[in-house]
């Protein structure tokens, strides 16, 4: 197969980023079926690393949020933990006057 023309290739980028095929249709004036096999044109010629397929992007913009949610967390309890071993730290520094060392 010859090379895609640039309005083809842009199209096909427009669905494998996301962009229905009918709204990518009525921007160039074609069918959706068109668009589609633009896209598997496109696929064939670029490969399937070039543009994973909607869904794969959707599961793994939500994988990606969920790490995130969790490094939040972590970074979070660190620093809450941080703060308790400084606070711990200064009370071990002060003298204790509630037991004071001559009441055996």
């Amino acid at each position: 197969m010859g090379k895609m023309s640039e309005q083809r290739e842009k199209a096909a980028q427009e669905v494998l980023s996301g962009i229905k095929a009918a709204v990518v249709a009525r921007k160039y004036g074609v069918t959706p079926g068109t668009v589609n096999q633009w896209v598997r044109d496109y696929r064939e010629e670029h490969g399937e690393q070039d543009h994973p397929y909607p869904q794969e992007q959707a599961e793994e913009m939500k994988r990606l949020l969920e790490v995130e949610k969790k490094y939040e967390k972590a970074v979070k309890m660190l620093g809450e933990k941080d703060l308790e071993i400084e606070i711990l730290r200064e009370l071990l520094k002060k003298p204790t006057p509630a037991y004071p060392k001559n009441s055996r």
